[in-house]
């Protein structure tokens, strides 16, 4: 039977219960995958994209559910009709095949897409692969199958007539779906612009889509061998499951990398940023005596929101104390020290908001205020910045005596 040993690698037939650990492997990665995604599907159901993620997940635990051994016993014995699992596996295995090629049409034309192509081709696909899903049930039906086969179905029945076609037609039918579902991926990744964990994730779905073919090849070896009186049983029921494992790991890994992968990449993101904001946060706490709401519990996104709040309230209140007129010296300086004009902006800004925490504004040469009042827009919007340039004490140093060795060289007025 299609997939019979692919979801158990059960060695003797006498122990039907002892579960072989690559069974295991891809229905949980199968599973978590499906849990992973079920969330978006429920909420964005209109998206044909999830739509297909979600049936193709779907399909793929329920054909290595009930393509076990134990789950083909009980279903033969519950219908009553021996070896009723092979046409309902098969089904559930092409209508595997189709949501591979549904999933690859919604992914590369986009959410958006509702050409009259488009459909076209939703419609072929749907219908060619329904049909087959009939003509499966009508060839069961027409064959001669009385003797329950758990394991070996596919090579026991190879030259049973209507059972003959019916084994031909699924493997044929899975074929042609991982060959283009895998050459379509690859084709996707060598295009440009594509994000670093979905490039990830198209690699491990091609590579499992093409090891999907190693099941077709043991099968249809072993099939054919039966044709000509030869006996290679053991790549269907040996050589064939391994390949199936290993491509519904990878297929199943191939869909969370890239959700996972973007997840923990934007949570270390926050992490950082938080913790970027680390000498900002010291400087203005020293300022106003106070702290940030302390939750150790709270997520990192609103520990990353609390942080960057009470800084630009604290700047606020800080404000009124910042030397326009220094902050434009000490630019001046850092640009003439080799620094980017971004650099040196912010070394500027540090600059300042030590001054002004410190109290010791310098008063200008001239014993007038600044003509304008304080720029605060680049502080509480380039708060990252100025964090970090709080991390270099050295060039804020250099900076600094830039700046005011102008002010000083200028003779005092009487």
């Amino acid at each position: 039977m299609a997939l019979d040993a692919s979801t158990l690698a059960v060695h003797s037939p006498q122990s039907l219960g002892d579960v072989s650990v690559s069974f295991w492997i891809p229905t949980a990665v199968l599973t978590a995958a499906l849990a992973i995604k079920l969330p978006s599907i429920i909420k964005m159901w209109r998206d044909p994209m999830l739509r297909a993620v979600g049936g193709l997940l779907l399909f793929a635990c329920a054909v290595f559910v009930f393509a076990s051994p134990r789950t083909i016993a009980w279903t033969n014995r519950v219908t009553g009709v021996p070896n009723i699992s092979a046409p309902w596996v098969y089904s559930l295995l092409t209508a595997l095949c189709a949501s591979w090629l549904l999933l690859i049409i919604a992914w590369r034309n986009g959410r958006s897409d509702r050409s009259a192509q488009t459909r076209r081709v939703t419609r072929w696909v749907v219908s060619v692969y329904a049909g087959v899903v009939v003509a499966l049930w009508v060839l069961f039906a027409l064959a001669d199958v009385p003797v329950e086969r758990l394991r070996d179905l596919d090579t026991y029945y190879a030259n049973t007539p209507f059972m003959r076609e019916e084994i031909l037609l699924y493997l044929v039918a899975h074929t042609v779906a991982c060959s283009i579902t895998a050459r379509l991926i690859w084709n996707w990744i060598r295009t440009d612009g594509l994000d670093a964990w979905l490039r990830w994730g198209l690699g491990l779905l091609g590579v499992g889509y093409a090891t999907n073919l190693f099941f077709d090849a043991a099968k249809l070896t072993a099939v054919a061998a039966r044709w000509t009186g030869h006996d290679l049983d053991w790549l269907s029921t040996d050589v064939a499951p391994a390949g199936a494992c290993v491509s519904a790991t990878l297929v199943a890994v191939g869909f969370i990398v890239p959700h996972v992968g973007q997840y923990l990449h934007e949570r270390w993101n926050v992490r950082l940023r938080h913790r970027s904001l680390g000498p900002l946060y010291q400087l203005m706490r020293a300022v106003t005596g106070e702290r940030e709401p302390f939750a150790p519990h709270a997520p990192a996104e609103l520990r990353l929101i609390r942080r960057e709040t009470f800084i630009r309230d604290a700047l606020l209140q800080l404000s009124r104390h910042l030397d326009e007129d220094l902050r434009a010296r000490s630019y001046e300086s850092a640009l003439a020290l080799g620094f980017y004009p971004d650099r040196a902006r912010a070394l500027a800004a540090a600059v300042t908001l030590l001054d002004a925490a410190g109290g010791a504004r310098p008063a200008r040469a001239d014993g007038a205020e600044a003509a304008s009042g304080p720029d605060t827009a680049y502080l509480l919007q380039e708060i990252q910045a100025v964090s970090q340039a709080l991390r270099h004490p050295d060039d804020i140093m250099a900076v600094r005596a830039g700046a005011a060795a102008p002010a000083e060289s200028v003779p005092a007025h009487d």
